[in-house]
C-alpha cells in the first residue's frame, strides 16, 4: 500500500525538482538495481544512489551559496549524472561539461557561466554529513546549465528549469515495474541532454541500466548479447556502426525496444533492427515476433524530447521523415519567416511551445530573444513539413549545423576557431554525407597572403582548441568562396566544391 501511495503522490505533485528525485525514487524502489556501470564502473541500487547524492550534496553546501553555477567536468559515466543531482539538491545549478571538451573549451563554460566551482570527481566533495533535505526550490527556477554549440560562435548555457528535466519523470514513474525483466543497455554523454535525461527516465520507470561510458560497436552488441538486454538507447550514427561490425551475425533477439533521438533514423536500418529483435521470448517457443522502435525529437533546449513516433512489430508505420506527434503538454507549428502557420503540406521552421522550454540562454538575452518568440514560441531552426493529423515532417535544418555522430556541430563555432589560426584568412564548414557518422565536417579555407597551407600544424591548433568531433576531417583550398550579391559565403554552394 505504501508503495502504489508513493506512485501516485509522485505522480500528481508538480513540485518536483531535481535535487528530490533520487530521495523519492528509493522510497519507490528501495534496494531494486538502478545501474551497473561496463569494466567495473559503479553498480547500485536506488538507495545506494540517493544516499552518495545526499553525502555529496553535504560536501557541496559547504563551498557554494544557492544559485551558484557548478561546473562537473569528470570523466563520462554515472558519477558525473549523481554529481549534477548532488550540486541541485546542495541549491546550486549544474553544468556538465563533456569529457571530450578541450580545457579551452571547459575554460569557457567556467567564465561563461560564473562556476564558483569545478568538479572533476565525487572525492572533491565527498566526506562530509549527508544533506538530508534538498535546499528549497521553485519548479520553475533554473535547475541546470547545458552547453550547446551556438550558431554565433562560443557555446551558450541553455537554462533549463526543474519542471524542464523532472517534468515528463512524474508521469513515467506510474509505469508498472518489475512485471518482467528488463534492461537497457546506454552509452551516450551524460553531459549532452539526450544522454541525461535517458537515464532519468529509465530511472523513473524502474528498469536497471547497464552503462558503457565509452561507444564501441563490439562492446555494445556484445553487452546486449550477453546480458540478454531488453532494450537499447542510441542514436543513428551508433545503429550504423554496429550494422558494420555485423550486427546482424549476433543473437540480439532478446531486445523488445529498439530507441533512437539526436538525428534522423533511416528507415531502412530501423526496419533492419525490428527484425533483429523479438516482440517476446515465450517459455520452450523461445523468441517470436519483431522489436519495436521508437524515435524521438529534441534538443537542448527543450529538455529533452517533445515529440516521439512508435514504429510496432510487422508494420511499416512510424518510420520516415515525420518527426511524430507531440508529447503530452507539447504544441508544434511549422511557420513561414513572419511566423504565419504555412498551409498544408508546404514547408516553413519548426516551432515548439511546452513546459520543457528553456528559460534563457545564460546571460545572453540577445540569443535568447532569438529563439524565442513573444508569444513563448522557441524556433527550432529546422526545416519541416506540415502534415495532416498535427504531425510533421523533418525537411533539413535552417541553422548551420552538422550532425556528426550524434553530435551537434556548428560551422559558425569551427569557423571561428580556424580563422584564429595565422595562415587562414576565411574559413566556410560544412557537412558531407557520412555512412556511418551521418555526416562529416570539412572545411574550405581561403589562405591568407603570402602564407602556406599546412595541414598537419592546423590539425594540430584544432586540436589545442576544439574537441575531437568538431575537427574537420576534410580540408580544402579555395582562392575564394562563392558569394552572395551582399558578399555572403555561399554553404550550399560550398559543398559542391567537395565534388
Amino acid at each position: 500500500m505504501v508503495r502504489a501511495f508513493d506512485r501516485a503522490s509522485f505522480a500528481f505533485k508538480h513540485d518536483l525538482v531535481l535535487g528530490e528525485l533520487f530521495e523519492r525514487l528509493a522510497r519507490i524502489h528501495g534496494n531494486r538495481h538502478l545501474v551497473t556501470e561496463a569494466d567495473g564502473g559503479l553498480d547500485l541500487s536506488y538507495q545506494q544512489a540517493a544516499k552518495r547524492i545526499s553525502r555529496w550534496a553535504g560536501g557541496i553546501i559547504e563551498r557554494i551559496a544557492p544559485g551558484d553555477p557548478v561546473v562537473v567536468a569528470g570523466d563520462n559515466g554515472i558519477e558525473q549524472l549523481l554529481l549534477c543531482l548532488a550540486v541541485s539538491r546542495a541549491g546550486g545549478l549544474p553544468a556538465p561539461v563533456n569529457d571530450k571538451m578541450t580545457a579551452a573549451e571547459i575554460e569557457h563554460v567556467v567564465n561563461d557561466s560564473g562556476a564558483t566551482l569545478v568538479l572533476r570527481s565525487a572525492a572533491d566533495v565527498d566526506g562530509a554529513e549527508p544533506l538530508t533535505r534538498s535546499v528549497a526550490a521553485d519548479p520553475h527556477d533554473i535547475a541546470a546549465l547545458f552547453y550547446t554549440s551556438g550558431t554565433t560562435g562560443a557555446p551558450k548555457g541553455a537554462a533549463l528549469s526543474h519542471r524542464s528535466l523532472t517534468g515528463s519523470i512524474s508521469s513515467a514513474v506510474v509505469v508498472p515495474s518489475n512485471l518482467r525483466r528488463d534492461e537497457v543497455v546506454m552509452s551516450l554523454p551524460v553531459a549532452h541532454i539526450m544522454g541525461f535525461a535517458a537515464l532519468l527516465g529509465m530511472a523513473a520507470v524502474g528498469i536497471p541500466t547497464y552503462f558503457i561510458p565509452r561507444f564501441r560497436p563490439d562492446t555494445v552488441l556484445d553487452a546486449i548479447e550477453t546480458r540478454r538486454a531488453t532494450m537499447f538507447v542510441g542514436v543513428p550514427a551508433m545503429y550504423r556502426m554496429m550494422l558494420d561490425a555485423g550486427a546482424e551475425d549476433r543473437d540480439l533477439k532478446s531486445v523488445r525496444v529498439w530507441a533512437s533521438g539526436a538525428d534522423v533514423m533511416p528507415s531502412d536500418q530501423a526496419a533492419e533492427f525490428k527484425r533483429m529483435g523479438a516482440t517476446a521470448t515465450l517459455p520452450i517457443i523461445g523468441p517470436v515476433g519483431q522489436a519495436t522502435f521508437v524515435e524521438g525529437y529534441g534538443m537542448v533546449e527543450v529538455g529533452g524530447g517533445v515529440a516521439t513516433k512508435i514504429s510496432p512489430p510487422f508494420l511499416p508505420i512510424g518510420l520516415g521523415d515525420s518527426v511524430g506527434f507531440p508529447l503530452p503538454s507539447y504544441k508544434m507549428r511549422v511557420v513561414d519567416e513572419e511566423d504565419h502557420e504555412v498551409a498544408m503540406g508546404q514547408t516553413g521552421e519548426l516551432q515548439v511551445k511546452g513546459p520543457g522550454i528553456l528559460n534563457e540562454y545564460w546571460h545572453a538575452p540577445e540569443a535568447t530573444a532569438a529563439v524565442l518568440t513573444e508569444d513563448g514560441w522557441l524556433r527550432t531552426g529546422d526545416a519541416a513539413r506540415r502534415g495532416p493529423f498535427g504531425t510533421v515532417g523533418f525537411a533539413g535544418r535552417i541553422k548551420d549545423v552538422i550532425m556528426h555522430g550524434g553530435y551537434s556541430v556548428y560551422a559558425v563555432e569551427v569557423e571561428a576557431d580556424l580563422e584564429e589560426h595565422p595562415s587562414i584568412a576565411e574559413a566556410a564548414v560544412v557537412g558531407l554525407p557520412d555512412e556511418r557518422l551521418g555526416e562529416s565536417v570539412a572545411a574550405a579555407v581561403r589562405i591568407e597572403p603570402g602564407a602556406t597551407f599546412d595541414e598537419d600544424a592546423i590539425r594540430t591548433f584544432c586540436e589545442q582548441r576544439m574537441s575531437d568531433y568538431k575537427i574537420p576531417s576534410t580540408f580544402l583550398v579555395v582562392e575564394d568562396f562563392p558569394r552572395t550579391g551582399t558578399e555572403k559565403i555561399q554553404r550550399r554552394e560550398v559543398v559542391s566544391l567537395f565534388d
